[in-house]
């Protein structure tokens, strides 16, 4: 067993915006990471709160001001030869504010319908836990990632209604 004081850990949150069927994707150019489309998010900055931060990074991201956050879920990544925890904390936003960015810093915004969503080149993990937003309760992802052969050793999803 680590000891808590080697463990370090990253926070991050994602914040799915929903406007009717559609939702609001960016399409992340590779030179940003993570290419392909997916929500806004990013980094929690201390001392803010899990949803002070889904707030800002929407914000920064969009140029959209979100509000009545619904959360629905935690997806953590464990990397077991660096001691790292990797958690992204998940809200659904469906009232905004404002109106898109000309020029937005990760990438091209779009609004998308619902269905068509999966047919767009994504991340596979962005990929696993779309649809989870919009299911009743919330999710729980774990994985346990091999970072030398860059996959996964376990990964759990559970749906908690």
């Amino acid at each position: 067993m680590v000891a808590a004081s080697e463990i370090t850990y990253g926070m991050y949150t994602m914040c799915m915006v929903k406007d009717g069927d559609r939702v609001l994707l960016m399409n992340r150019p590779d030179s940003k990471g993570f290419p392909g489309y997916l929500a806004p998010g990013g980094k929690i900055e201390f001392p803010e709160s899990l949803t002070e931060g889904a707030i800002r990074e929407v914000y920064e991201e969009t140029g959209l001001r979100v509000s009545g956050l619904i959360y629905k879920g935690l997806d953590e990544y464990v990397v077991p030869l660096t001691n790292f925890r990797y958690m992204v904390f998940n809200y659904l936003a469906t009232s905004y504010e404002g109106k898109l960015l000309d020029n937005p810093p990760e990438g091209e915004l779009i609004w998308v319908p619902i269905q068509e969503v999966m047919d767009l080149p994504m991340q596979s993990w962005f990929k696993r836990k779309f649809p989870l937003f919009f299911k009743e309760g919330t999710f729980e992802i774990s994985v346990v990632w091999n970072e030398e052969e860059k996959q996964p050793i376990e990964e759990k999803i559970a749906l908690l209604v």
